[in-house]
């Protein structure tokens, strides 16, 4: 943990996320909390003895506090031992960003990139369904993550992911002359947007679990939903809706993944796997990125239990750089 550094007491002092709190009895009936906090440097296990119920309150998870103490080894490992702590204030001006693992680029720059592909857009329909979507939506896509614990998810990682699925479909197009490049850019960035009502994220941009619907439903047929309903709104054809209907319930790929069904045209089908290859490429730089070059990582079960080898030819960094435009270059 990067706190400040210590005084005369050895007391340190700084910002943290809770990442987990459990209250529990220690062995003299008294009660503790055991808590994980985090900030960008790692997590680090802390115990907040003496815990007063009734005078003091649990913090809630995924929420920045103010935390003093000191650290102890305990089992060959460091344990922080808090002495006070409290939620952050207006006052203590605290960015998010600099507390939580976030996207290279901020919300609004990769926001603005995406809305200026679909202004340039021919297609009069899907012009006017994403830039809808997108403008209802824009207060929570700016910090929402992509996932709640598998790749992107980091404060702005829905973007994120989103703008690099879009870059790829650009590249794509530019391939295959046949492809309806509009029709899949529309299908990269609208495939993920009901995640917006999957996860359960405070202002942190980060998730703590699934919403109800979430795991009833799940992002593919809600996104799905959601085209239906805008679709009759604002007036967009049936066959243009339905289209991108099947590409948001498709792009899984195969039923074990969640897909309703399986891509069945063109663009349906390179939308599952441009998803999948931004997915997997975040999954495997994150991991290749921890270890050494000449050395393999630990087995990651999200990629097969496959064990990943860093061949030290060049610097994996966990992501990509989409070069954006920022706000203050224009």
């Amino acid at each position: 943990m990067d706190f400040n550094g210590c005084d005369k007491q050895g007391t340190l002092e700084g910002y943290a996320v809770v990442r987990s709190c459990d209250k529990k009895n220690a062995k003299n009936g008294s009660v503790f909390l055991d808590l994980i906090l985090s900030d960008k440097s790692g997590e680090i296990n802390a115990k907040l003895w003496d815990f007063k119920e009734g005078v003091q309150s649990m913090p809630e998870i995924n929420t920045i506090v103010k935390v003093r103490g000191i650290i102890q080894q305990f089992n060959n490992a460091e344990q922080f031992i808090i002495s006070r702590m409290r939620p952050v204030s207006e006052t203590d001006n605290v960015d998010v960003r600099d507390y939580v693992r976030s996207a290279d680029y901020s919300g609004e720059d990769m926001y603005n990139e995406i809305k200026q592909i679909v202004l340039s857009f021919e297609d009069d329909e899907l012009k006017k369904l994403v830039k809808v979507i997108l403008e209802e939506n824009k207060e929570r896509l700016l910090y929402f993550p992509a996932a709640y614990k598998l790749h992107h998810a980091i404060n702005g990682g829905l973007l994120y992911h989103t703008l690099s699925v879009v870059r790829l479909a650009q590249a794509v197009s530019e391939i295959y002359p046949y492809i309806d490049k509009e029709l899949l850019l529309t299908g990269a960035i609208i495939h993920d947007i009901c995640k917006l009502a999957e996860f359960n994220v405070n202002s942190t941009g980060l998730a703590d679990g699934y919403t109800e619907k979430g795991e009833l439903v799940g992002h593919l047929v809600m996104g799905a939903m959601l085209i239906e309903k805008k679709a009759q709104e604002l007036g967009i054809s049936e066959n243009t809706a339905t289209l991108l209907e099947h590409m948001i319930i498709s792009h899984h790929g195969i039923p074990e993944y969640g897909s309703s069904v399986r891509p069945a045209f063109i663009e349906a089908e390179i939308l599952s796997q441009l998803d999948l290859l931004d997915a997997q490429m975040y999954e495997m730089a994150q991991a290749i990125s921890t270890v050494k070059p000449g050395e393999f990582t630990n087995k990651l079960w999200v990629l097969d239990n496959r064990k990943l080898f860093n061949h030290g030819r060049t610097e994996v960094l966990p992501f990509a750089q989409l070069n954006i435009t920022k706000e203050e270059d224009k």
